[in-house]
């Protein structure tokens, strides 16, 4: 195929002589209908009326041919509705290879009376290299096609049935933005000597050694500008509102029907936090050292960031955990160029500035208690430990820990004796402690239960579950007639297949309740003896059913969930349930600023991802239950990944120490409202 060079924004762009005719062969006239009726326009337009009772009406158009769409980064379609109701339109795309490739499809609303778009992405990332590639070690990557836009055969604009006939106009059917594509051959090294991507320029990117220097000046004099917000005690508590008695620890309690902390100078608080506040963000390099076009010799003073991780539970390196597998961390590497080879007191000082003129007042989980331990700003405690596992449970972080087996109590005590553990252990400044995190509940009451009386004879759970069950039937013959079953002996209950009837199930939920009961009174029991007076924040539920929510709500002081949704708004607990609640964990992420991977949850770009960060923290402000909410992360991860191949853009700074303007002011214009906000009546 003949190209042509296209000079657009800066960039020179390969595309394919004569790419203007890929317009005219989606051109609405050239449409076919399915179920519909297409009538050209003088504008060169068409309207578009589908018959009602029938499966997907639709303007259709196919290929002979198939279309080469890859120099675009998507397909849209722009519609007007010319109803009084609501019109929902969807866009598929389909292509002929692979054989498996599955179509590529989107919706969207348009409301009454008005135009709207619906559009499809195959290129999130703007940047591709021209054919797709396969590479190891991360989440996303540009050349990880999902729709290979090679092979295009058909597009359809279409409408699920109706019982109406429904009418639209379809005015144009055209590509999007180009892609800018890079030979395959000179794609690597696609990693610069910072960490970032090579291939790639945007807002805020380090171009050189000489960068970090004028970037410390600039920061040094919006934070300067910039000293935190009004109207906060040296805790970060509402200055000037009510006053509570003065205590050794921060609590909970109930102001105008909503809980909140109060500090230990008696004022109310609300907890705006930020996790993983520490300098070091490594990513493996073991198979991947093409991927990098400057790693430093073994008489480089950066060669101290070379590491061996062993942490690898999912992804390309969970096999090479064993024995290790070489990283390197360029954001300790970065921190040296700019702060110089004696960075960490400096950093340390930094971040604290840094987060107090943000107007964050929490450092929250897996954070460096080199950080929090300075004493300046309100932490939580982190507290994990490894015990025996439930063996008939499974879930994405590994099996339940075994809370009837003594190695639980025992490693719980170890856990306690950790350095930053006994620090914080009658620290004011701490305003509490989670233990475990992301626990594999199971997403429905009865998991938990069939789980432990599916485990070996030996699980001190399954003894338990049995003797729950002996309890509560009179003999085998009981629990048979109750459940339909056969077993002949109680070593046999649980083994095998489970039958499925709702009296089954009401018993697997009990059994469930009992284990999550003895989970939270151990763990409650043994924390608040060795840290008497201190909270416990619970286990940071991200799989969660009710029986297990309950069960905290009986033993923990604050209940913690991550939460990755786009609002709270939709959190409830379970009927009866009031307790305060601690969001541990949420983010968003956009592609405009050089990382390959958005996260849990997406943004179009940073302005957007601002704007969906103050959308959540609102929402949590307005739900009576929620004490606060904990931003999921400092640092942007690796942009080659961490060892389980996270490469989300969630982050406060980036990997070259330098913050994102939007998220920092989205975050000041919160902080000087945040108890204004949380006051009004909703």
């Amino acid at each position: 195929m003949i190209r042509q060079l296209v000079l657009i924004t800066g960039w020179i762009l390969i595309v394919p002589f004569g790419w203007a005719n890929v317009f005219d062969a989606v051109a609405p006239t050239k449409g076919s209908g399915r179920h519909a009726v297409i009538t050209p326009l003088a504008t060169g337009a068409v309207r578009v009326e589908c018959q009602p009772k029938v499966d997907w009406p639709a303007c259709v158009w196919k290929f002979k041919d198939p279309l080469d769409l890859r120099y675009w980064r998507g397909l849209e379609c722009v519609i007007i509705n010319p109803d009084e109701q609501p019109l929902t339109v969807s866009l598929r795309i389909d292509a002929s290879s692979p054989p498996d490739m599955r179509p590529l499809q989107r919706s969207a609303t348009i409301p009454g009376r008005a135009t709207g778009t619906v559009a499809v992405t195959w290129f999130e990332f703007p940047v591709q290299p021209e054919e797709p590639l396969e590479l190891i070690g991360m989440r996303g990557w540009p050349g990880h096609w999902s729709f290979d836009p090679r092979h295009v055969t058909s597009v359809q604009v279409f409408l699920s049935k109706s019982d109406h006939a429904r009418t639209f106009e379809l005015l144009a059917v055209r590509p999007t933005e180009l892609a800018r594509l890079i030979p395959t051959a000179q794609w690597f090294p696609f990693i610069d000597r910072f960490g970032q991507f090579r291939h790639h320029v945007w807002p805020g990117k380090i171009r050189d050694e000489q960068d970090f220097a004028q970037r410390r000046t600039e920061e040094n004099s919006d934070l300067a500008a910039h000293p935190g917000p009004p109207d906060r005690d040296e805790w970060g508590g509402w200055k000037s509102g009510p006053l509570w008695s003065t205590s050794r620890y921060f609590r909970v309690t109930k102001y105008q029907d909503r809980w909140w902390w109060v500090t230990p100078s008696g004022r109310l608080f609300w907890s705006l936090g930020v996790t993983g506040v520490r300098p070091s963000s490594s990513t493996p390099i073991t198979d991947r050292e093409r991927y990098f076009e400057w790693l430093p010799e073994p008489t480089s003073p950066f060669s101290k960031y070379y590491g061996r991780g062993t942490w690898a539970p999912h992804g390309y390196y969970t096999n090479l955990a064993q024995q290790g597998y070489r990283t390197f961390d360029f954001a300790a590497a970065n921190l040296e160029r700019k702060y110089g080879e004696n960075w960490s007191h400096l950093w340390v000082e930094l971040v604290l500035r840094r987060l107090r003129s943000w107007g964050w007042n929490t450092i929250a989980n897996w954070s460096d208690p080199d950080v929090y331990e300075r004493r300046q700003i309100p932490y939580t405690g982190t507290i994990h430990f490894h015990s025996k596992p439930i063996e008939g449970s499974r879930g994405y972080w590994g099996k339940f820990p075994d809370p009837f087996d003594k190695s639980f109590r025992a490693g719980l005590e170890r856990a306690l004796q950790a350095p930053s553990v006994r620090t914080a252990i009658g620290d004011p400044w701490c305003l509490g402690f989670f233990v475990h995190n992301e626990l594999s509940w199971g997403n429905h009451a009865h998991e938990l239960g069939q789980a432990a009386l599916a485990s070996p004879m030996d699980q001190p759970a399954r003894t338990a579950a049995i003797a729950a069950l002996k309890q509560k039937y009179t003999d085998l013959t009981a629990l048979n007639l109750s459940w339909g079953t056969s077993w002949s002996h109680w070593e046999e209950v649980g083994q095998g297949d489970f039958p499925t009837n709702s009296r089954v199930r009401s018993d697997l939920e009990q059994l469930t309740s009992r284990i999550a009961e003895e989970y939270f009174r151990v763990v409650s029991e043994v924390l608040h003896a060795r840290a008497p007076g201190q909270l416990y924040l619970g286990c940071r539920f991200a799989w969660r059913n009710d029986a297990a929510v309950r069960a905290a709500a009986k033993f923990c002081d604050v209940i913690s969930f991550n939460s990755y949704t786009e609002t709270l708004d939709g959190l409830r607990l379970p009927e009866g349930v009031d307790k305060p609640v601690i969001i541990g964990e949420f983010h968003f992420g956009a592609l405009d600023r050089g990382m390959f991977h958005t996260g849990l949850r997406s943004a179009r770009d940073q302005a957007e991802r601002a704007q969906k960060f103050a959308r959540y923290v609102r929402s949590g402000l307005r739900h009576p239950n929620v004490v606060g909410v904990h931003w999921f992360q400092y640092w942007d991860q690796p942009t080659t990944g961490r060892a389980d191949g996270e490469n989300y853009q969630i982050g406060l700074v980036d990997i070259a120490d330098t913050p994102y303007p939007e998220m920092r002011e989205a975050a000041r214009m919160l902080a000087r409202e945040l108890y204004v906000l949380r006051v009004q009546p909703h």
